[in-house]
């Protein structure tokens, strides 16, 4: 007999999640989707109507307990929370601001601020942001981290662009010191950054950079410009729900604390790349590494592809970057790799040959001097196992 297993979510988490759920119908699991919208005592009436062995949800606030307390086997898909009797699943949101902060000092980039919309996972985001930038640059930060919370954003459609920016926000974002480097905690509010600047004359992203979270390409993809965005590694988190699910109905014990999946890194659009780096051979010399990096090419190859001098642009690299031109080429394959490593199933050996390493061997070396662990293990502890 099938297992019938209820849906409670919005159309947005839904649609994120799908893909890694349908393998689970192979193994005799039954959908079914009711939208997390709905008035909870509807809801509770369909849900009762239905007896669904299991229940698979989305956070939100003052419906989830509720939902909770139906009694069903439950799987809750974005929380760190951790319930009684209950599976949560999460990415890292520390991690996620972490991301951002680490492809801005990358960047260059000297001074930051940050918005959120004031729940839970946007403080955990902005913490991470705050805490990465301050253990990289410390003292040498030109001004303080500024930070800004937008509350009202959060209770409009995801994909929808209907919240107006307050005239407060729009004097914090006026006064910001400027060149900025702006993580905004999740993709809307990134939009709203984007149109505010256009609305008010200011360049991005050479006067204001901005980094979403979540990497919507329905938000990020239709912004101008176009929004880049901390990637959520969404089917792994689809496949962690429905194996949590699964395990659940087979009996088997559960977990004693949240998993937690890490953020498969920074996706580079218009909003803040390398483009807006104002030297001239260091924007050449960075779109040539970005163009080039599946392919074995080095410093020298750099040089005479762009008729550079070797020991200017190190010199640039130094002084804009604070690292060599090789460490950077070693930084962004590393960051490739991560991504592959969350977000396919490929072995160690096709993903260091996709980020542009020679061997699996080298790509461990390499790996394991910028992120202190070895692929597999950042792998592992990045799918929350």
């Amino acid at each position: 007999m099938n297992e019938q297993i209820a849906i409670v979510m919005s159309e947005e988490f839904l649609r994120r999640i799908t893909p890694s759920l349908v393998p689970f119908v192979l193994e005799r699991q039954d959908f079914r989707v009711l939208h997390i919208d709905r008035d909870f005592e509807e809801l509770a009436s369909l849900l009762q109507e239905m007896q669904p062995s299991g229940l698979i949800t989305e956070w939100l606030p003052d419906i989830t307990e509720d939902l909770i307390n139906l009694g069903f086997p439950t799987v809750i898909a974005d929380t760190d929370i951790q319930y009684n009797d209950v599976v949560s699943i999460d990415v890292d949101d520390w991690a996620v601001g972490a991301e951002a902060a680490e492809a801005f000092i990358q960047a260059g980039f000297r001074n930051f601020a940050c918005v959120g919309n004031g729940t839970p996972y946007s403080e955990q985001r902005i913490a991470g942001f705050s805490e990465r930038i301050q253990q990289s640059l410390g003292d040498t930060l030109e001004h303080p981290i500024s930070s800004y919370s937008e509350p009202r954003i959060r209770n409009a459609g995801y994909s929808e662009y209907v919240v107006k920016a307050s005239t407060t926000f729009i004097e914090w974002l006026k006064a910001v010191p400027k060149p900025v480097a702006l993580f905004a905690v999740h993709d809307p509010i990134g939009r709203l950054i984007c149109g505010v600047c256009r609305e008010l004359g200011i360049e991005v992203p050479n006067q204001v950079a901005v980094i979403g979270a979540n990497n919507d390409e329905l938000v990020c993809g239709l912004t101008y410009p176009m929004l880049s965005s901390v990637a959520i590694p969404w089917n792994g988190l689809g496949a962690r729900v429905g194996e949590a699910m699964f395990s659940m109905l087979a009996g088997e014990p559960l977990p004693d604390e949240p998993i937690l999946l890490k953020p498969s890194g920074v996706i580079l659009r218009h909003s803040a790349n390398h483009l807006a780096v104002p030297d001239t051979e260091l924007r050449r010399a960075m779109s040539y590494f970005s163009e080039n990096l599946q392919n074995p090419i080095g410093v020298g190859q750099l040089c005479d592809a762009l008729k550079l001098g070797r020991r200017s642009i190190e010199r640039k690299f130094r002084s804009f970057f604070d690292c060599t031109p090789w460490e950077m080429l070693c930084r962004m394959r590393v960051d490739h790799a991560k991504k592959l490593l969350v977000d396919t199933n490929h072995p160690i050996s096709l993903v260091a040959e996709l980020s542009g390493f020679n061997d699996p061997e080298r790509m461990a070396v390499v790996f394991k001097r910028v992120e202190k662990t070895s692929p597999s293990s950042w792998r592992k502890r990045a799918l929350g196992g």
